[in-house]
């Protein structure tokens, strides 16, 4: 019996792919999580779910062998994470491929040279049993042929790989023996035996022979080209090689373990099974979180932003349960990183922008954290007073709606304490808050455009707008009015009209509509163009205010109005200018979240996790000038999507591209996919001067900017307020306004410390008074009182001045301020040694100010809106230490 080899996770990953690199396989790379051109896929969820082009036939590969350690996302059983030894929502799938070259002759051997060569996994061949399918006597064949004890290969019913229609075919798993002391069922239990439930033969391997078809019929006729498919998690490979008990206990866990137990409250792992799930449930969700937002995806309340924020969630709240009451999961994105650096050195390179992302987001969360759990737990409490054994769903929808805890964090919490969750009650909830939303939002549509009035209608209409703003012969294609299609318009009825050609330019990509007028051939004008949006089949679609009389079929003479095109022109090329500097400034992980081009200004929305800083917005700022400056000239290119790909040309994911693509190149600095319209050299701009930038969401930033004669208006209004100041002051001159301003925040900081020794001086007075009135308490002694300070801080000094007099053993003060409600609770050290602790005080005592808080053993603090309430709070207090 050859020892087993201690192998780190790196190497095992890097033994397997060089094993099949030297059998001809390609390596591919890790794809990212979130799938691309896959709609059938929310993440990536195995390593064949990338080579499904291949299998397929859509793609036909360089080279039929492939081979892959592949990063998968699955949550549809993320209740078990923590609870079991090998359940994650992040994992890695080892796996080789062949399409339509190798077979079983092949794919059998190489296995068991992987497992038991020396030279590779060398493990001991006594320890591996390997399932067939019955019916495949091929394969156990093979099996046998290759070295395999027959008593060591076991047929089992189960070893077919069939999701219904397409490829199917008979399989074959792998299983390592760790030892009866792995196990967790007794040596003679009925499901002690590879593929059984039990924990001593773990499955490592499974080898899919693809080779027949499932047919509509439900027949399984023999594929002409026969593939393999294998996938091996590495988590389970690694865990025994490292001889741990769980997949937790290897290198890809552990320091995530590890650094949770210096951030935790004196908690260790090992010690406490609840714990112990804590401790897992966070190292296993901030792998998923890290590498998901890694790989683009973004909190959300939506599909894949929904699992990140429901992972986040989660974790938080473990991160509760062992005491981590601050911000955590983001300083554990470099130890992902460290972790995982040898095959993803990517996480690493971005760690500082995915913890800004996870930091931002916990951040929101923590706000409310605290006064949704107490919610929760009072809930669970008045539940099981009165008997039952299942929640409401209203607290559970507010729990969702208020506080931010997935229906699903509260389901599970929930069932922690036996408690289920009205489910159908919750859901009537969200539907009244869906019809709330719904008639908000009104009924209101955008001009008919998307009328079953111009569904049929497909004739051609030509925009020229990018050449000329003025068209002489417009041909009158269509007109409707009043919902009906017409031949003539009545004189002063609204109308919408479809052109044979037009220089007006229909509402698309954040720019905004042309307007100008309609004449007739005599120069006279009969109309005006208020608006342009796409018909159903493309057509731009005129909403005319009319004068005079339109006739289908007649010509007329259509003119933009050129000084509000020309405006937008500039803005829109600002705009680009806005997006590439943005994404050399902040980081290439920027992109366009939105934006709206108008006549008097820009506005911008692109991704990005905290806020921008000063510095980095003048930058920005600094470099969209400097382009203008430079007098570049501005060219489009009409090309095929895969040239303007090859060009560099940034694309919007959100967007659908045909073969044919229009470019817009603004020299050296930017390339983007755009329809709109641009100046032709950046000197048209003028000037580019930022007007505000703010988050507007999750992840969110919006810049709105103005640009030549609006700049210089912004510039000049601003001179002016300057100068009004300035008067205000008493400055001779502007440039002294600065100093004046110094002079009049050194007099108000003088005040504010006059201020401040005035209230010590009279929280000491108060504190004679306060500190007078002792009572004892069957658990020690006691001063509970209201005071009259101006906030928590003065709260804080009194209790403070307590600690240091050693006044009694538990101190609990409140004070209320403009209908608002400060709570202190502060216990002696030598009775919290007790069992007594300042945070289950506080917590047994806040509801009845109307509110919640939480802190340490020592001092723990609450606010709420109740002042009414203080009295029966200090009362709860005395008898909480009589109980």
């Amino acid at each position: 019996m050859t020892a087993l080899k201690q192998l780190s996770s790196s190497e095992v990953r890097q033994m397997f792919l060089e094993f099949f690199k030297e059998r001809g396989h390609k390596i591919e790379p890790s794809a990212p999580l979130v799938p691309v051109d896959d709609p059938t896929l929310l993440w990536i969820n195995s390593g064949v779910a990338t080579m499904k082009k291949y299998f397929d036939g859509s793609v036909v590969p360089e080279n039929p062998r492939l081979a892959s350690s592949q990063k998968s996302i699955r949550t549809n059983d993320i209740e078990n994470v923590g609870k079991t030894a090998r359940h994650h929502t992040l994992f890695e799938m080892l796996g080789n491929f062949s399409v339509g070259d190798y077979f079983k002759k092949e794919v059998i051997p190489w296995a068991w040279e992987l497992l038991t060569s020396d030279q590779w996994f060398g493990f001991d061949a006594d320890k591996l049993y390997i399932t067939v399918y019955p019916k495949d006597k091929e394969t156990r064949a093979i099996w046998e042929q290759t070295g395999v004890a027959a008593d060591h290969i076991i047929e089992d019913e189960d070893n077919f790989w069939d999701i219904g229609q397409g490829p199917s075919g008979p399989d074959s798993e792998v299983f390592y023996d760790r030892g009866q002391e792995m196990n967790n069922v007794a040596k003679d239990d009925a499901e002690n035996y590879p593929g059984g439930e039990n924990e001593r033969y773990l499955e490592i391997w499974n080898i899919v022979f693809s080779q027949f078809n499932h047919t509509p019929e439900d027949t399984y006729e023999p594929l002409p080209h026969k593939n393999i498919d294998t996938g091996m998690g590495l988590e389970r490979v690694v865990s025994i090689f490292q001889h741990a008990k769980t997949n937790f206990e290897t290198d890809l866990f552990l320091p995530l373990i590890e650094q949770t137990q210096t951030l935790s409250d004196n908690k260790q792992y090992g010690k406490n099974d609840l714990d112990d799930v804590s401790f897992k449930v966070i190292a296993d969700h901030i792998r998923a979180i890290t590498f998901a937002i890694g790989d683009g995806a973004l909190p959300s309340n939506v599909g894949r932003g929904y699992v990140i924020r429901r992972l986040i969630r989660r974790a938080v709240v473990n991160g509760k349960k062992l005491g981590i009451n601050e911000p955590f999961l983001f300083k554990m994105v470099t130890t992902v990183g460290k972790i995982m650096q040898s095959h993803y050195p990517e996480v690493l390179k971005n760690a500082d922008y995915i913890a800004s992302v996870i930091q931002s987001e916990e951040e929101r969360f923590n706000a409310t954290l605290n006064d949704g759990l107490d919610l929760l737990n009072q809930a669970m409490r008045d539940t099981k007073e009165t008997g039952k054994t299942q929640m409401s769903g209203k607290t559970a929808f507010k729990l969702y709606d208020t506080y931010g805890f997935p229906v699903e964090l509260t389901r599970e919490y929930a069932a922690d304490e036996g408690i289920t969750i009205d489910e159908a009650g919750f859901k009537d909830e969200m539907k009244q808050q869906q019809n709330r939303a719904r008639n908000a939002r009104g009924n209101g549509k955008s001009m008919g455009v998307q009328s079953d009035l111009w569904t049929d209608f497909k004739a051609e209409s030509q925009y020229v707008g990018y050449e000329k703003l003025v068209v002489s012969d417009a041909k009158v294609l269509a007109i409707a009015q009043n919902e009906q299609m017409v031949d003539e318009t009545n004189n002063g009825e609204p109308a919408e009209v479809i052109f044979e050609q037009t220089p007006f330019y229909a509402e698309m990509g954040g720019q905004v509509a042309d307007t100008g007028v309609i004449l007739d051939n005599q120069g006279v004008k009969i109309g005006s163009v208020v608006d342009v949006q796409h018909a159903p089949n493309g057509q731009n679609l005129h909403s005319i205010k009319l004068t005079g009389t339109l006739k289908k079929g007649a010509r007329y003479q259509l003119v933009v109005d050129r000084q509000r095109h020309l405006k937008i022109e500039k803005n829109h090329t600002a705009t680009h200018l806005l997006d590439q500097a943005l994404r050399n400034i902040l980081g290439g992980h920027t992109q366009q979240a939105g934006s709206l081009v108008e006549q008097h200004y820009l506005r911008f929305d692109f991704n990005h996790f905290g806020s921008v800083t000063k510095d980095d917005l003048e930058r920005v700022e600094q470099m969209v000038n400097e382009q203008i400056w430079r007098e570049i000239p501005v060219k489009t290119v009409e090309t095929d999507l895969q040239s303007a790909q090859d060009m560099g040309a940034i694309a919007l994911f959100s967007e659908k591209y045909g073969d044919h693509v229009r470019v817009v190149k603004i020299g050296d600095f930017n390339t983007e996919f755009c329809g709109g319209d641009h100046v032709t050299n950046t000197n048209e701009i003028g000037l580019f001067k930022i007007v505000s930038e703010a988050g507007v969401g999750a992840g969110v930033r919006r810049i709105e900017a103005v640009t030549a004669s609006d700049a210089y208006q912004l510039l000049h209004d601003r001179e002016n307020l300057l100068a009004q100041t300035a008067a205000i002051l008493k400055a001779p001159q502007v440039k002294e306004v600065p100093h004046k301003v110094e002079g009049l925040q050194d007099e108000l900081k003088q005040l504010q410390r006059q201020n401040d020794s005035l209230q010590a001086k009279i929280a000491a007075q108060q504190a004679q008074d306060v500190f007078a009135n002792v009572r004892e308490t069957k658990q020690g002694t006691l001063i509970a009182e209201q005071v009259q300070v101006a906030g928590m801080d003065q709260i804080r000094q009194l209790a403070d001045s307590w600690r240091a007099k050693k006044l009694s053993d538990v101190l609990v003060l409140a004070n209320a301020v403009d209908g608002k409600v400060n709570m202190l609770v502060a216990v002696g050290d030598d009775k919290i040694k007790t069992g007594i602790k300042a945070g289950d005080i506080i917590k047994a005592i806040a509801p009845a100010i109307g509110g919640g808080g939480g802190g340490r053993p020592n001092l723990a603090q609450a606010g709420g809106k109740n002042p009414a309430g203080i009295e029966k709070a200090l009362q709860l207090a005395e008898q909480y230490l009589n109980d």
